[in-house]
């Protein structure tokens, strides 16, 4: 392996790594505040890509009819929940963002001319559709669970990505697609040529994490997820909404999703299926982490980025076999190093 190869397939890893960076971080951060661990992120970040991909080619995303069926069963599940305190107000908001907000939305997308909109406003628009489904996602299958077990949490999360998985095939196909990059922009560095679109997805990637950092550390409501992660009983007793916080926490992990999605569709063609696998991977770094460092899980990511970049290249057969190994040590360690507890205590 000469040296301009290497560099190539760095420049691949740290790309992709910085894609299953911001996965794990949402991982980590729905697992923190919730219990949940979410294995239908990588669905997201597939809906997100063929969406844009549907927008470029002029026509409306299937993802809108499901934001309509989705908030119509939101609002007739707020409705119920409030015939006894019949709280207007809540009504009034529920109604607003589940019913009202999907109708302006398919009206707007009806009208507008897609295949000839610039790419920034198709990816604003394809944001609009599929990040509200996110917390709607946590009203319909999570909320009602909220205080169960993880392992029942789970199971419904594994129930959910199969749900999700076979609705991708009804609305997009099994057919693939891939979008248009973000920049065509060539860059020379000695010997290595880094795509413009290579850039656009670091320069992102390093905004949404540094985005999330001020979220968390300056905003009201980030410091209330961050008081939901480390106690919940005791941030409810502070007046903090567990509900208000789930639904927050799904609509910042569909973000992350969805722009992951976008910043990946150009590099590779998307399945219907195919978020499984690349989520799969953020989750490989968000275990390296141990579902609870930020830092760890981003170090993770970017391994498994390195790990799949260089292995491509000398055994490109077992590529996702030796990221997917990747795990047993970490486990095998933390468990080793992890003290015992007992099930009374």
């Amino acid at each position: 392996m000469d040296p301009s190869i290497m560099l190539f397939l760095a420049q691949d890893g740290i790309t992709n790594g910085a894609i299953y960076t911001i996965l794990a971080l949402a991982l980590v951060m729905v697992f923190a505040v919730t219990r949940i661990i979410f294995i239908p992120q990588g669905e997201f970040l597939a809906w997100g890509a063929l969406s844009m991909a549907t927008v470029e080619a002029g026509h409306v995303p299937g993802t809108l009819w499901v934001l309509l069926l989705a908030g119509g069963l939101v609002f007739v599940l707020d409705l119920w929940s409030q015939r006894q305190r019949r709280d207007h107000r809540a009504l009034l908001r529920s109604a607003g963002w589940n019913v009202a907000y999907p109708l302006v939305l398919a009206g707007l997308l009806s009208l507008l001319p897609l295949a000839a909109l610039p790419q920034a406003v198709q990816a604003l628009l394809v944001m609009l559709v599929v990040v509200p489904l996110g917390p709607m996602l946590y009203r319909l299958a999570f909320q009602p669970l909220a205080e169960a077990s993880v392992l029942v949490l789970l199971i419904v999360a594994v129930s959910i990505h199969f749900l999700l998985v076979g609705v991708g095939l009804l609305i997009f196909g099994p057919e693939g697609s891939r979008t248009q990059p973000f920049s065509e922009a060539q860059l020379e560095l000695g010997s290595l040529l880094v795509g413009g679109h290579t850039l656009v997805v670091m320069a992102a990637s390093l905004l949404l994490i540094g985005g999330l950092y001020l979220f968390f550390g300056r905003s009201l409501y980030g410091k209330a997820l961050r008081a939901t992660a480390v106690n919940r009983n005791g941030a409810r007793l502070m007046g903090i909404s567990p509900a208000l916080a789930g639904r927050l926490t799904f609509l910042l992990a569909a973000l992350i999703g969805v722009m992951a999605g976008l910043m990946f569709a150009p590099l590779s063609t998307v399945y219907y299926d195919s978020g499984f696998l690349v989520g799969l991977k953020g989750f490989v770094a968000a275990i390296i982490g141990g579902l609870g460092s930020y830092p760890l899980a981003a170090g993770g990511a970017l391994l498994v980025g390195l790990l799949e970049s260089f292995s491509s290249f000398w055994a490109s057969a077992f590529k996702d076999v030796l990221v997917f190994t990747l795990i047993l040590p970490v486990l095998m360690a933390r468990s080793i190093l992890s003290h015992g507890v007992e099930d009374d205590e």
